[in-house]
């Protein structure tokens, strides 16, 4: 029997599984920090003390406590939402193929995705945000089922290559279809051309309260599923040996993945990289124990997004850089040394 390529990292920069808390609850504080810091920047700068008494002691009167309650408290809650979402979602990816290289970015489901609301866009033309998400959800279950079937066809069955080079021929694919409806017809690429690069701008209550249920369902049902998940990675034949229905648990999972890749794709697009980058990171402080790799994915991935936002706000203020060409500045040479390196 051959042991996934990621069990060999099993070192652990943060010490004893004892401590593992410990480390869980103060990148928790960070987070929370961080969205403080990041609600502070902006077109205008806005003290931090303002920011702190917008939340807790709000004033309707007041310029900046409406633009902190209004504006920007949605914005960093969307895309903490979207980084956890997708941190999670990669790491499962990742778990259950034992392939490094996958996530929803890289195995096509952000592109089929984002293709299925472009197409719904255009064919439909205005949708409720209920509809985004629903097309969202819909285009990535799809996506999912055609790359893996795609990388099981022929000897050996769905390889880490495999799944790979089905997934980036897919999104390769689909991106092209998605770029061709965006050029034929102006008034689908007026109303989303921000959305397709990836972007947090406008995002309102609206879109935290429509999304933020399905994104919130994926998290759940993969911390549930996260001892299974950490059962699977140590190999098929131990799965099985437990007594686990694998079969089960991977579908079960794949419908997590879903919920977190469409519903982080109907917030803010086609954002790369994060479950790509995030899994590796954790696992050097968490070894490969999911029930911890989980939760610190979802803290980590969320920094980085928020990071990421804050950053394309006052790079080139007062224009912002949406936060999927940010993250495309860490995960592409993150991808390619990976690609070089750890695919086999």
């Amino acid at each position: 029997m051959q042991a996934p390529a990621v069990s060999r990292n099993r070192t652990r920069l943060i010490g004893p599984s004892a401590l593992l808390p410990v480390g869980l609850l103060v990148a928790a504080v960070l987070l929370v920090a961080g969205l403080a810091a990041s609600m502070a920047v902006g077109a205008a700068n806005i003290h931090i003390s303002t920011v702190v008494e917008a939340i807790f002691r709000y004033d309707a009167s007041l310029f900046d406590h409406l633009i902190i309650r209004t504006v920007r408290l949605p914005r960093v809650i969307a895309g903490a939402m979207i980084g956890a979402g997708l941190a999670v979602a990669g790491a499962i990816m990742q778990g259950l193929t034992a392939n490094p290289l996958a996530s929803p970015g890289v195995l096509g489901i952000n592109a089929g995705a984002a293709f299925a609301v472009v197409l719904g866009v255009y064919l439909l033309g205005g949708l409720p945000l209920l509809g985004y998400g629903i097309l969202a959800i819909s285009g990535a279950g799809a996506a999912a089922v055609i790359v893996y079937a795609l990388g099981s066809v022929g000897r050996g069955g769905a390889t880490p290559v495999k799944l790979t080079l089905a997934g980036v021929i897919f999104a390769m694919f689909t991106s092209a279809f998605t770029t061709a409806i965006l050029v034929l017809d102006s008034n689908t690429f007026d109303q989303i051309r921000f959305w397709t690069v990836g972007s947090l701008a406008g995002r309102g209550w609206d879109i935290v309260l429509w999304m933020g249920p399905i994104v919130a369902v994926g998290l759940l049902g993969a911390m549930l599923l996260s001892r299974q998940i950490t059962t699977i990675s140590l190999g098929q034949d131990i799965a099985k040996g437990l007594g686990q229905n694998t079969a089960l648990v991977r579908a079960l999972a794949a419908v997590m993945v879903i919920l977190l890749a469409g519903g982080s794709v109907a917030i803010a697009g086609p954002v790369g990289f994060v479950g790509l980058v995030i899994p590796h990171v954790v696992r050097v402080v968490c070894g490969m124990d999911y029930r911890w790799i989980l939760p610190y994915a979802a803290v980590a991935g969320a920094m980085l997004v928020t990071l990421a936002d804050t950053l394309g706000r006052v790079v080139q203020r007062p224009q912002e850089i949406p936060v999927g060409v940010m993250l495309a500045f860490v995960g592409a040479p993150f991808f390619i040394y990976l690609a070089r390196w750890r695919v086999r």
